[in-house]
């Protein structure tokens, strides 16, 4: 975890290009949803799936440029995982009535663990605190990232290879989020308690 400083709103920290690839990564979501909608064709889709793709290019280049760059700021660790879990959870609940096995259950305990960390986040920041993305989090968002390239694509001949494949990574990511979830949670009481000892 690190602190939030004044310096981490300025515009100069709010601008870099990480930064902005970021806000363009969460400008495509509306997109991707309304070409997903529950009667749109198979061209839609498979156009969604191409949006999807590049909003994960954005995802890996905004972290190799800030840390090549040494631009990493305190606002994108925010920011990047909480575009990712939009990003995620939109086309996830879109894909309900789409895709065979991605149960609305499923769904739900996916998007129930983003909100309970994205919740966790805030109060950590409201804090002063930053919870950084740990390695078990890392693979969680990779496993997730890659059931969707799996599931999005709309082609009827290679569903019985790629909805399996999908589905697969979809129950990776399950797992994985919930063992860094117990992670995140166990780690922020643990700095809650060091900072309220007297002396910090």
């Amino acid at each position: 975890m690190v602190l939030l400083k004044r310096s981490d709103l300025s515009r100069q920290s709010l601008t870099t290009l990480p930064n902005v690839l970021t806000y363009s990564r969460m400008a495509t979501i509306p997109l991707i949803v309304a070409l997903l909608a529950p009667r749109s064709s198979i061209v839609a889709q498979n156009v969604a799936f191409v949006f999807y793709c590049i909003a994960s290019i954005t995802d890996y280049l905004d972290g190799h440029l800030a840390r090549r760059s040494n631009t990493v700021t305190s606002i994108g660790k925010l920011l990047d995982p909480l575009a990712d879990k939009l990003l995620t959870t939109a086309v996830l609940i879109m894909l309900i009535p789409k895709v065979p096995y991605v149960y609305a259950w499923l769904v739900f305990l996916i998007v129930g663990r983003e909100i309970a960390i994205t919740g966790l986040r805030s109060i950590a920041a409201a804090n002063g605190l930053m919870i950084n993305a740990s390695r078990m989090g890392k693979n969680k968002m990779v496993s997730q990232t890659l059931a969707l390239m799996f599931l999005l694509p709309a082609i009827p001949k290679l569903h019985w290879v790629l909805t399996p494949i999908g589905v697969f990574f979809l129950w990776a990511s399950l797992l994985l989020g919930y063992a860094s979830a117990l992670d995140y949670f166990v780690n922020f009481f643990r700095e809650a308690r060091r900072q309220g000892q007297p002396g910090n």
